[in-house]
């Protein structure tokens, strides 16, 4: 197992920024952790890199405790933390070398030749930092974090404000990195998550509420589905409200209907069809709406 935590509660003063949060993470996964603002993300991962200290409960990474054997933890760790905070008048492969200097790495030339290939950082890499894009220096922040070649990468808003050429690069870069290690990473857009995790973990005010998959979430959250429908003809809304498992059809017009249908596990669209082959109907259009990931992570981080 990557990491476990175990019944992890942590306390600033009075305020209680993680509520005895369980779980656990196996080796080659990618997971989304998300919550709101001020919802413990952040907390939970710097105490799993050993920045922070747990008030109680334990946290084990590689099977290692973050507490009574930091060093070992820190050796299997890559942190890319929101900050990224970067030595910005050192040039890009210069910096590498000291980051890798500072691991006391014996391939130390080879390791950062590699990086620089894997994060695309060829044509900067003689660059300062200060001169680099902010999606550049994303991939900077990601290179220092994996040069050590840790087993456990954790990433903090790695995304956060890059365009949507950046986003997209960086995107493609994670979800290669995750193909060999364990990513979790803190994120607000709900496409990316979706995008890149196989895991959906989210924290709201210190506790976990949820912990599945994008899909699965999205499938338990929705109380119906929604088909929408428009034909060439005029429909009489009788006739479409007779469908199995349709229990409510709006009419918006004489020609596009609303059907709601509250049983999630079936899909009414074979038989809606199979109704207009029998009336020889025409469908002009016709979707299924359903819960993005979005206005599940609303739901369940309301007040």
């Amino acid at each position: 197992m990557s990491i476990k935590i175990t019944e992890v509660t942590k306390i600033y003063g009075e305020q209680k920024a993680v509520d005895n949060i369980s779980l656990e993470i196996p080796s080659g996964q990618i997971v989304g952790f998300l919550g709101p603002n001020g919802a413990g993300k952040s907390t939970t991962m710097k105490m799993i890199t050993c920045f922070l200290p747990q008030t109680s409960g334990k946290i084990e990474v590689c099977g290692y405790d973050t507490l009574d054997q930091s060093l070992e933890v820190r050796k299997k760790i890559g942190y890319l933390p929101e900050s990224n905070a970067l030595y910005r008048d050192m040039y890009v492969k210069e910096y590498l070398s000291f980051v890798a200097k500072i691991f006391k790495l014996e391939n130390a030339e080879s390791r950062v030749r590699e990086m620089i290939l894997l994060t695309g950082l060829q044509k900067e890499q003689d660059k300062k930092i200060v001169q680099l894009s902010k999606g550049y220096k994303q991939r900077v922040g990601l290179a220092q974090s994996m040069i050590h070649n840790p087993e456990v990468l954790i990433l903090d808003e790695p995304t956060s404000g890059l365009d949507p050429n950046q986003l997209d690069e960086i995107r493609k870069l994670i979800i290669k990195i995750g193909q060999e290690k364990t990513v979790m990473l803190s994120t607000h857009i709900m496409q990316e998550v979706e995008a890149m995790c196989e895991r959906v973990i989210i924290i709201n005010k210190g506790a976990i509420v949820a912990d599945s998959t994008s899909k699965d979430l999205k499938k338990s959250a929705s109380k119906e589905i929604i088909v929408k429908v428009e034909f060439k003809e005029r429909i009489d809304s009788k006739l479409l409200s007779k469908i199995k498992n349709v229990n409510k059809v709006v009419s918006i017009s004489e020609h596009h209907f609303q059907l709601h249908n509250s049983n999630v596990n079936s899909d009414i669209r074979s038989d809606l069809f199979q109704l207009a082959v029998e009336n020889k109907w025409t469908i002009i259009n016709m979707n299924q709406e359903e819960k993005d990931l979005e206005i599940v992570f609303k739901e369940l981080t309301k007040n």
